[in-house]
């Protein structure tokens, strides 16, 4: 017995902690967590996964006729029957994830980078074609890397680009843009071209706040549009959806119809189940989801969602303005920079304002591995912005990111 009463077993030399000390130890751990937790941030999220379960309950019935005209026979509300499902586990790995410390979180994505860029290297030999891309793999369920590879590369990208920190001659510049081309290349493979300019744009971020010089971005995105010419060249179905979306399209388009969907509801929608052209609308659970939410719920409903993406990227932001430490900054910068991304391209798509890519709208969309990938991404998200509340911030944080290269070029003038 203890002095303080507490019965603490041996075996083999080793102490063993009591259930009673295990437990107040979890417990302490909750509430460190609930107290350095961006609970705003959560509640928009969660919130935003409860509309995307009404929408894919509004889209589910247009998906499952679809597949019963080519024969393929599924209940009427299969799909949001698999995305209740596969929400409920992804936010129950979200929790998880943003339990975990910035070291670990950091480890976390480290191996999901290495594990999904290894399985990015088998799509092209042993992927699934689905509609003219080879994009999946099969493995009980369908599976596509490239999803749950973003997360992954964002934390990689802030990683390495954190190292200038201890040497400045690094050369890091040239190892993120190394990664990248490689991804890019795996991925023009299948071919996506959604995903790359997705992955593209993070890499962008991050090496603008990382404070390269104004010289290296220009040639940088001189690379990039020379890059995006050549693709229009090889790669037929991009040059077939550019000439479509400059051209004004046909009726038949998707993203003609989509645009047709989107507004058929007006301002308040037709209601729920009522609505007609999303019968016809080419994945309407998945790529066009944001269309059959303007159909059956309104414009006012797709405002709404937009403003909670904005609330989301803003929250994230904010709690990046003092942050002190250069990885978990750009992490976290490059984490909202994937989910903004991706939202907006794909409701850019619905709009008609952008070409047709491919991409489900996060956190909504239906999705068993995008899901899943979706709400690891958010999860690692949330890990990285915990903090402390009561602790001061030695640095300006994303301030300081941009007001650095205007204090040096003041130096140097001097």
């Amino acid at each position: 017995m203890s002095g303080t009463g507490a019965y603490v077993p041996s075996r083999g030399g080793r102490s063993m902690q009591s259930p009673a000390i295990a437990g107040r130890k979890y417990r302490d751990h909750l509430r460190i967590w609930w107290r350095e937790l961006d609970k705003g941030m959560l509640f928009l999220i969660l919130l935003l996964m409860a509309l995307g379960t009404v929408a894919v309950a509004a889209a589910a019935p247009a998906a499952s006729e679809q597949l019963d005209r080519r024969g393929i026979e599924v209940a009427e509300f299969h799909y949001l029957r698999q995305h209740i499902m596969f929400q409920a586990l992804g936010i129950v790995g979200m929790l998880g994830v943003s339990m975990l410390d910035r070291d670990s979180a950091r480890r976390l994505g480290i191996l999901a980078f290495a594990g999904f860029l290894l399985l990015l290297f088998l799509v092209p030999v042993i992927g699934v074609e689905k509609n003219g891309a080879r994009r999946w793999l099969e493995f009980g369920m369908s599976l596509q890397p490239s999803e749950f590879l973003k997360p992954g590369f964002a934390i990689v990208l802030a990683w390495i680009l954190s190292w200038k920190l201890r040497d400045q001659n690094l050369p890091v510049l040239t190892f993120v843009t190394a990664i990248m081309a490689l991804i890019a290349g795996l991925l023009m493979l299948q071919p996506n071209l959604g995903a790359t300019i997705l992955f593209g744009g993070i890499w962008f971020v991050l090496v603008l706040l990382a404070g390269v010089s104004i010289q290296r971005i220009g040639a940088l995105i001189g690379g990039g549009l020379v890059a995006l010419t050549a693709t229009y060249f090889l790669y037929d179905n991009a040059r077939y959806r550019i000439d479509s979306f400059f051209g004004g399209g046909t009726a038949f388009d998707q993203v003609d119809l989509a645009q047709r969907t989107l507004l058929a509801g007006g301002w308040t929608g037709s209601g729920l189940w009522l609505g007609i052209r999303k019968m016809n609308l080419p994945e309407p659970h998945t790529d066009y989801i944001f269309s059959v939410i303007g159909e059956e719920f309104g414009l006012l409903m797709c405002g709404l969602i937009v403003l909670l993406y904005l609330a989301i990227i803003g929250k994230a932001l904010m709690r990046l303005v003092d942050e002190d430490n250069l990885f978990a900054l750009l992490a976290g910068a490059g984490l909202v920079t994937q989910i903004g991304g991706q939202a907006f391209i794909n409701i850019l798509v619905n709009l008609q304002l952008f070409p047709s890519k491919g991409m489900t709208l996060p956190l909504i969309s239906y999705g068993g591995s995008s899901t899943l990938a979706v709400c690891f991404t958010v999860g690692l998200l949330l890990a990285i912005t915990r903090r402390n509340p009561f602790l001061e911030r030695e640095s300006s944080g994303l301030r300081d990111l941009f007001e650095r290269p205007r204090n040096e070029s003041r130096e140097e003038r001097t």
